[in-house]
């Protein structure tokens, strides 16, 4: 177990190094300078990503005086559409906001939206599962169990619907072994396994909803996804690259004590569009990092933003304003720098494909959406991606 966890850390220890020098100050300026208000979108209430944002911003509150306003979106869509129009100026967001906003893919691939040009903050690495859970009275062990039983499909959310696609997969499955059960948003899928509406659904184990089916009389258990079987974990990643296996320790029904062999990724990730100003983020990034030791303990899983979980070679660029402190602070180095220049690259070539769609805004929404999936991807491949 000791080793699995190390190897799965590992990918986001490559600032560890450098975690003395930032601690000392080295090259940073004094002190974070943010407008009064601040707003930022967020996973809906109850989610672990909304907890986190309410003790970050009471810790923004204490140290800084500065208000924060979290708006709770029910699906990726909704959470990237008051960031899109200003009306937000960050995002506590997911891989479906972050990585699947940036490639045009599912509901980012419709005629409204397109690929878009998502930049990175901080991610939070901590010990949590981002992973299916389902009701321990379900009979569900394994991934392989969920064959028959019920698991949440949520409209408008790719980032969770294509993640249960993507664990299917390592067990040979698809939504046709399954029964596919559709709700609203993300906290009346958690709320159908406690009122027996369904039997899974896709959940970070810190999410509040994933306490209350752990005290509610279904139980709460995660499905095994082993870490030996390397044949499912191929056909897992070929889904969804954001993955990793993971020993998961904290969330309801986890301890060190307990841990769970399952998967996850980065949750949340902090994040805008390139077009935010620099010195506002270059200024939001330095108020997480400095405010850190305030909020660390407020909620479930917030440990994940301290500066030695960082990975600054994921699947989003990094911001300009947050590429600058990096650098003050003596961690981001120039392999970071070549990684970020090729992601913005891809970004463009997106773009660029997606701009040549315009002469076929007379499809309708499936054909459009045939025609961008071919599109994109001989785009990419002409890249080079």
């Amino acid at each position: 177990m000791h080793n699995t966890q190390t190897r799965a850390r590992g990918v986001f220890t490559a600032a560890f190094f450098a975690v003395s020098a930032l601690a000392a100050g080295q090259a940073v300026s004094a002190e974070a300078k943010l407008p009064a208000t601040l707003a930022w979108s967020a996973y809906d209430v109850g989610s672990g990503g909304y907890n986190q944002s309410v003790g970050i911003g009471n810790a923004l509150k204490q140290k800084y005086n500065v208000s924060l306003r979290v708006l709770p979106g029910k699906n990726d869509v909704s959470r990237n559409l008051p960031l899109r129009n200003g009306q937000v100026q960050f995002s506590a967001n997911g891989v479906g906001g972050a990585y699947l906003a940036q490639e045009g893919l599912y509901d980012f691939g419709s005629k409204q939206w397109g690929p878009q040009p998502v930049r990175g903050l901080l991610l939070n690495t901590s010990d949590q599962l981002l992973t299916v859970l389902a009701a321990k009275d379900s009979g569900i062990k394994t991934v392989a169990d969920m064959k028959g039983k019920r698991v949440a499909w949520v409209i408008g959310a790719p980032s969770l619907n294509e993640n249960i696609t993507a664990i299917l997969a390592f067990a040979n499955l698809t939504w046709n072994d399954v029964e596919k059960v559709e709700f609203g948003g993300f906290g009346a899928a958690m709320d159908g396994i406690v009122n027996n509406q369904v039997d899974a659904a896709f959940s970070s184990s810190i999410s509040g909803k994933a306490y209350a089916i752990a005290k509610s009389p279904r139980g709460l258990i995660y499905p095994v996804i082993s870490h030996k079987d390397k044949e499912g974990w191929k056909r897992l990643n070929k889904l969804a690259p954001f993955f990793m296996p993971y020993m998961g320790t904290e969330g309801a029904e986890l301890s060190k004590d307990h841990p769970a062999e399952s998967s996850t990724y980065p949750y949340p990730i902090l994040m805008t569009y390139a077009s935010q100003k620099t010195d506002l983020v270059y200024n939001m990034t330095k108020a997480m990092v400095d405010s850190f030791d305030l909020y660390k303990s407020s909620a479930p899983g917030n440990s994940g933003w301290a500066v030695d979980r960082q990975n600054f070679a994921w699947v989003i660029p990094f911001h300009d304003g947050a590429i600058k402190y990096w650098k003050e602070a003596g961690l981001w180095k120039p392999e970071h720098q070549k990684h970020n220049d090729m992601l913005i690259k891809r970004q463009q070539v997106l773009a660029k494909a997606w701009a040549g769609m315009n002469k076929a805004d007379d499809l309708d929404p499936q054909a459009f959406a045939t025609a961008w999936e071919k599109t994109r991807a001989e785009a990419l491949a002409k890249a080079g991606f």
